[in-house]
């Protein structure tokens, strides 16, 4: 598939392969819209280089064989790029002054979602609410990836988008529009339903919206998760909603 790609590009100098690299949920490489097949060592390479941007050439080998010695985890990271080169995959790498990056026109999904939640954060994004949800709460990082440089970058990448939620439904309550709050809350709340602020901001929106009844129903299923948990109950700053509420009106 990829000598198909290249013998394009070199009878259409203009031509540039679409790759795209997705990271969310399954690893998958495509080139022209169709799928790459690519060696295990090979989908790291290319997992980390994404994550982590350009890095040199002896931290990717300790960092994807961190149980090798380190002459033996260089000679592993030799042994990927000589496959990669053979498969002709290597066009999506680029080599600049000891260190390996990807490709910059390389399409990452990683990097909208990152591009997102950065910019919620920062105050930088204003979109609508409903039109931000998609980007933050699709599926999470290479799953079924169990290493310790993976299993970082997913609780990083989780955390920015909670964060990223959660400030969402703030400024949207700010704003006016209750209900696309409650949305941003809700979606936090099934990231991780242990979250306590998440629940808050759920409870603050169907306050908002007038439905107290609804408010208590989510209190209630804070209160039996943490119970269930860690034998804790609800913070004041949570049962205080209500007084904060009944002081309003």
């Amino acid at each position: 598939m990829t000598a198909i790609l290249k013998d394009h590009a070199i009878a259409n100098p203009g031509f540039r392969t679409p790759w795209r690299l997705s990271l969310l949920g399954a690893w998958q490489l495509t080139g022209a819209d169709r799928p790459i097949e690519v060696g295990p060592n090979g989908q790291r390479l290319f997992a980390l280089l994404a994550i982590r941007g350009p890095c040199d050439r002896s931290y990717v080998a300790g960092t994807l064989w961190p149980d090798c010695s380190d002459p033996r985890a260089k000679g592993n990271l030799r042994a990927t790029l000589s496959r990669l080169h053979r498969r002709r995959l290597a066009e999506v790498l680029h080599f600049a002054n000891g260190a390996l990056s990807l490709r910059m026109d390389v399409d990452v999904d990683v990097r909208a979602l990152l591009a997102t939640a950065s910019g919620i954060l920062a105050g930088t994004l204003h979109a609508p609410c409903r039109s931000l949800l998609p980007a933050l709460t699709g599926n999470a990082l290479l799953l079924g990836w169990y290493e310790d440089w993976v299993l970082h970058e997913r609780e990083r990448l989780q955390s920015m988008c909670l964060r990223a939620l959660e400030l969402l439904a703030s400024r949207t309550l700010a704003e006016g529009d209750a209900p696309a709050a409650v949305e941003a809350a809700l979606a936090a709340v099934a990231m991780d339903p242990l979250r306590e602020s998440a629940h808050r901001a759920v409870i603050r929106g169907h306050l908002a919206e007038g439905n107290p009844t609804e408010a208590q129903r989510q209190l209630c299923r804070l209160r039996g998760l943490l119970r269930d948990e860690f034998g804790a109950a609800p913070s004041p700053l949570t049962t205080g909603l209500f007084a904060e509420r009944a002081v309003a009106r």
